[in-house]
């Protein structure tokens, strides 16, 4: 959502993140943001504006989108349940930061059965607080804004009352491979535009201990490739440039398969699921499904089940899930397989978000323009911590429990890491 909102044309000042390696990630990603790690149960919107450093300036948006899980109680109030204590603060937030606006996003699911009653009681809690909420609602699928993935996601839009309410966004694209249902929009990107121009990750040795390798580009380019790469001007949007090295494949740590399991990927026809494995094999000409998250160490570290790619028979890398999921190449995640997975499943497609946001600022009446400059990445020491020394960090207790990588070039890492310690980056 940050990404989105951002090559939109908003400054996004702060984020609120609980899982200290999500925070680390972010804070990489966009080094000019206030990052706190921390939950936002007590957070005041005060401490947001001083960590943020905007004062009494007028605060345009908050998005975001908070777990829902109390939907047992019939027959009272569910949005009161203890369960959903998140969703609350979220509404709490919006009112304290007094914003103008907000985009609330979540999953399909809550518009459905007993979860429904949730989501109404969630729209009249924001217009008892003094917003309107744009009716009705509506499940956005990142396919139909410029996405390669199958991905549908609950979007609620608020505004002030007395200003604009922001209209949902139209489609821009149809689904690579669906069916064909209108002529003026152009087909969206496939699996094969998307991974095509990538190389093989098994090509080298090297992905085996490491997520990031030197590389010789081709120029093979569909457009959707060329605008991951950020091969024009136009591809960053109204986003900040980033200072990137453009022959690094990052995100790319291997996977090892067995024979067995490679045997069984080739002979799974694309667009169906292997059946013992139960992971679906990419359509070169059609969409990804959806891309999940995993669970974290609490939950028995279970790290998501990544399709199968098109053409080789191995899971997709993390690189080619951010591929999928409308993530450029400049962007990066954890170094390991299973956090870097679980950022990506857990995130709102950046093109779906950009849509969303473009929709808010349209409502707003501002023009905003297109950054100079060139932003420099994080220290990528940020990357490689593992669940406690992200929390030291950060300062905060480990959130969930540690899972360590199984890599000889985690020592290695130490040393960078204590010295990101002893410089105190700063997150402000």
């Amino acid at each position: 959502m940050s990404l989105g909102f951002e090559q939109a044309g908003f400054d996004v000042v702060a984020a609120v993140e609980y899982d200290s390696i999500h925070a680390a990630a972010h804070l990489f990603n966009f080094p000019n943001c206030a990052v706190l790690a921390r939950s936002v149960v007590g957070l005041s919107g005060a401490t947001i504006r001083r960590a943020a450093g905007i004062g009494n300036r007028r605060v345009d948006v908050v998005f975001g989108g908070a777990p829902c899980q109390g939907f047992s109680l019939i027959g009272q109030r569910v949005f009161d349940d203890p369960r959903n204590a998140l969703v609350r603060e979220f509404v709490r937030i919006v009112q304290e930061l007094g914003a103008n606006y907000f985009v609330f996003e979540n999953v399909k699911g809550l518009t459905m059965g007993p979860h429904r009653k949730f989501l109404e009681e969630l729209i009249t809690t924001f217009q008892e607080i003094g917003y309107d909420v744009q009716a009705p609602w509506r499940v956005l699928n990142a396919a139909s804004y410029g996405a390669p993935q199958d991905r549908e996601r609950l979007i609620l839009l608020g505004a002030r009352r007395g200003l604009r309410l922001p209209d949902y966004p139209l489609p821009t694209t149809l689904h690579a491979g669906g069916k064909m249902t209108s002529a003026s929009l152009p087909v969206g990107p496939s699996c094969a535009d998307a991974l095509g121009d990538l190389p093989d990750a098994e090509e080298f040795d090297e992905l085996l201990e490491s997520d990031s390798v030197k590389m010789t580009r081709g120029n093979d380019l569909s457009d959707y490739g060329a605008e991951m790469r950020c091969a024009t001007g136009a591809a960053w949007h109204l986003g900040y440039r980033r200072r990137w090295d453009q022959d690094q494949l990052t995100a790319s740590a291997r996977s090892e398969h067995t024979a067995i399991s490679r045997r069984r990927f080739a002979a799974t026809i694309p667009g169906k699921v292997e059946p013992i494995s139960r992971f679906f094999k990419l359509p070169p000409k059609g969409v990804a499904n959806t891309l999940r998250a995993g669970s974290d160490a609490a939950r028995g570290a279970f790290t998501s089940p990544r399709p199968i790619h098109y053409l080789y028979p191995r899971c997709v890398t993390v690189r080619e899930m951010a591929r999928l999921h409308g993530f450029p190449d400049w962007f990066r995640f954890h170094v390991t397989k299973w956090h870097g997975a679980r950022q990506i499943g857990n995130a709102v497609p950046p093109p779906l978000a950009r849509a969303i946001a473009s929709a808010v600022l349209k409502a707003t009446g501002e023009r905003p323009e297109r950054p100079r400059g060139v932003i420099a990445l994080g220290a990528t020491p940020l990357l490689h911590m593992d669940m406690s020394e992200a929390s030291r960090y950060w300062g905060i207790p480990i959130p969930i429990s540690n899972r360590d990588r199984k890599s000889g070039t985690r020592k290695r890492k130490q040393e960078e890491i204590e010295a990101l310690f002893q410089r105190k980056l700063s997150y402000a």
